[in-house]
Formats: C-alpha cells, structure tokens, sequence
C-alpha cells in the first residue's frame, strides 16, 4: 500500500507541476486556457469558477496530464478571441509555452535535491569492503576498509567524496563517458593517502547499467568483523560465541572485516560435512581461542556452512548536509550533472553503445518510490528530484507528440519561415506514437525482468 500511495504521489507532484509549466505561461502570454487535467479518462473531480475561466481536474487514469488551450486548429474560435488563441500567438510565445514544462520539471529537480541537502541524508560512508578477485577495483589496489576521500575523472579537477553514492556517482560519470577515474583514499582511520586509478575507460558501455559498480568491485560496504545476535542452540551459541565478539583469526588467517568472516564460515564445509574451526577472537579486551563448526546447509547447487550469528557491525553511516548557498549550488550542479548524463546514456542507447536495460517502467519507478518514502523525507525528496529530471529531459527529446517534439517544429518555422504542413505533422505523429510506445514496450519489459531475477 505505500508502495501504491508514494507512487501516486510522486506521479501527482510531476504531472501538476509539468502543467502547471505550461499553464502559467500560456496565461502570461495571453492564451486563454480551457481546461487542467490531471490524468486521463472518467473525471473523478472538477472546479471552474466560472462558465469562461478554466476547468481544473482529475481524472481516473493517473499516468500524465495535460493543459487544453483554445487553438483554431482544434475547434472553431469565436471571432472575439481570436486573440487568445494559441495558434495566433508570435513563435517565441508559443516556444515560450511548450519549453514551460519540462524547465518547470528541471526546475522541481533543482529544489528537490536543495532541500533533500539542507535536511540532511544519512548515508553510508565511503569506506569499502573488500572488492572481488580480478575486479576493476582490486585490481587498481583497492583493498578492504580502504576510505575513498577525492576523485577526479580523467585527471580533471579533485571533489571530495562525502558518502558512498558521490563514489559510484562519480564511477558512473566516468564510466558512461569512458575515462579513467582517479582517487585518493587512506585506510579507515583516515591515515597513509595514496592515489590510485580505475580504469573505467575500457569498460564497454553496454556494461553500464544497473549493476556495473557492483561488477567494478565499488558495491560492498565495509563491516567490523563483530558478531551481533546469536542465535539460541545454533552452531555459534553452541561454542559460547557472545554479541560483540570481535574475530580476528579463523584456521590462522587474519580476518580484517565481515565479509572475509562470512566466506570463511560459508566454506568451513568438505564434501557436505562441516568441519571444525579454530577462531582467535577478542571480548572485552580478552583473546580468546574457540573451536566453531558451522552448520552444513544446501544454497542452491552447492553446500555451505551456517553459524545462526549476525555476522558484522552496520557500516559506518556519515550525514550529508549543506548550508542554503551551498545546498542550492549542489543542487543545480546535480541537476545538470544528472540531466547531462541522461542525455548522453539515451544518446548511446540510441546507436548500440549502451544497454536498454537502463531504461526503467512505472513498477521500477513505484518499487523505488516506496522505498525512498520509507527511508525518510530527504531520501524521497532525491528520489522525486531524480524522477523529475528524467521527466523534463524526456520531454525535451525532439520526438513528435513530446513537447521536444513541438520545439522542432517551431524551430523549423523559424529557419524557413512557414509551419510544418499538415501531411508531414500527420507522419511525423505516427512515427513519434510508433517510437514511444517501443520505449514504454522495453521499459515494462525491463520491470518485468527486475522482478523475475533476470536483470
């Protein structure tokens, strides 16, 4: 049900704001507006002032909305508003008007995303579990409980690494653009910097998607090798495991975090039997030395080893926050960062050199927006600030029956001097409705997978 009502909301907030883009500057330039819809379909609600003035509402079908302004080309005009009507205005007013909405989105993006920095995010520090063998990561030297301070792409200007989600945004920058990715990082501590470099300029770009910084080795947090609850009559309370035991060796080799413990434990099994284990662990100030035998237990095809303990502390948590100027420079400069790297990702979708699987549908959109609710108000805000955008460049796409498409045409009017004919506006629609509904086809496709396990 959250996932439902945050979803409605979100899309609710968009649309009234694209519209209200719209609707503004039509009034401004003297267009008389007939109706505000939100949504499509059966109208559920419905307020006009008066029989003259414009008809707001909202309708059945929440996917979209639309701002109906009077235009001969549409219905006739009583010769006394003539001069309200859209069709009759100068291009740069009907420019103005058609651009109002997507800026408008743009725009949202950019408050958003201020006010989600003024509030303050709770984020994971970026400081990295220990990053898969033959990885990007481990393979330019990242080691486990490394914490990444600054990185520049492709040896540009330095920016200081708050959290977890500026290095893979970073990551991500540089990978879609494919550079190279250099960072300073010093042990967790924040003692011994050094620099390094991934080399995120060989990567192919049809591997850019949802998953990529998992597969470049940038996906683990690191975790204190500490045990949490115990679970009663399991292998670990069956060999006096306590919470807050610190483990330091198993079998003689070193364990310096949670995920190093947790393969160690999934491979204390030979041939399906569990074997014994010594482990050197630490308890308030104490060394101990205690023998463990995992519990053997099947995980798909094969056989691993279970102690019924939590294994690892949480990761380290930093809280994000700006001050008014700051947070609202952020915010732009997050907005065109974003709006830039949409642009780029559905250019290279275009021509082959990314994959379609980044393309998301309305489930992905819902599932995501009941998560960031439940995370707290900032988190929802850059969630709505990210949707937004996407939605503003959409409609800048110059795709007809998109308001980027309307924008080609004016732009064609103003280099010849005459409109686009009624034929070529009649194909160019088809083409515009034939493209968009195979964009929704693999968007919903996508959605579908996600949830299968397939992407």
């Amino acid at each position: 049900m959250i996932t439902i009502l945050a979803f409605l909301l979100t899309l609710g907030i968009l649309v009234v704001i694209h519209e209200y883009g719209h609707y503004r500057v039509a009034v401004a330039c003297g267009v008389k507006v007939l109706r505000f819809s939100v949504g499509f379909g059966r109208v559920l609600w419905r307020h006009q002032r008066s029989p003259d003035s414009t008809e707001f509402v909202v309708c059945a079908l929440p996917l979209g909305g639309y701002v109906r302004m009077l235009d001969e080309r549409e219905a006739p005009v009583m010769p006394e508003e003539m001069s309200q009507a859209f069709n009759r205005k100068t291009l740069w007013q009907r420019s103005a008007i058609v651009a109002a909405g997507p800026l408008a989105n743009l725009g949202l993006a950019v408050l958003l995303y201020a006010s989600a920095h003024w509030i303050g995010l709770e984020e994971p520090k970026a400081v990295l579990a220990p990053p898969p063998a033959a990885s990007l990561a481990e393979r330019a030297g990242l080691r486990g409980g490394d914490w990444v301070r600054a990185a520049a792409v492709d040896g540009g200007e330095w920016s200081d690494i708050g959290s977890m989600s500026d290095l893979r945004w970073q990551a991500t920058q540089a990978a879609t653009q494919r550079q190279r990715l250099d960072l300073q990082v010093t042990d967790r501590d924040g003692r011994g910097l050094r620099t390094l470099t991934l080399d995120l300029g060989g990567i192919d770009p049809l591997e850019v998607d949802a998953g990529f910084i998992r597969k470049a080795g940038l996906g683990g947090l690191f975790s204190e090798p500490v045990l949490g609850d115990v679970k009663a009559g399991g292998p670990a309370a069956l060999a006096g495991l306590k919470a807050g035991d610190r483990v330091l060796e198993v079998d003689g080799l070193p364990i310096t975090d949670a995920q190093t413990l947790r393969e160690r434990i999934r491979a204390g099994v030979r041939e399906g039997q569990a074997l014994a284990q010594r482990w050197r662990l630490e308890r308030d100030g104490r060394m101990l030395q205690v023998e463990v035998t995992p519990r053997a237990m099947r995980d798909g095809d094969k056989t691993i080893g279970r102690i019924d303990a939590f294994v690892g502390l949480p990761p380290a948590m930093v809280t994000v926050r700006h001050g008014p100027i700051e947070g609202l420079v952020q915010a732009t400069q997050r907005t065109w960062d974003v709006s830039v790297l949409t642009v780029r990702m559905l250019g290279r979708m275009l021509i082959g050199e990314a994959s379609l699987k980044n393309l998301s549908g309305p489930i992905t959109i819902a599932d995501y927006a009941g998560q960031s609710v439940q995370q707290g108000l900032a988190y929802y805000l850059g969630f709505l600030a990210l949707v937004s955008v996407s939605l503003g460049v959409l409609n800048l796409l110059p795709l007809p029956m998109l308001d980027g498409g309307h924008l080609m045409y004016y732009i064609f009017e103003g280099i010849t001097g005459r409109p686009v004919s009624d034929l070529w506006l009649a194909r160019l629609q088809r083409g515009g409705i034939a493209v968009l509904l195979l964009m929704m086809s693999v968007a919903l496709f996508n959605d579908v997978a996600r949830l299968l396990g397939l992407h």
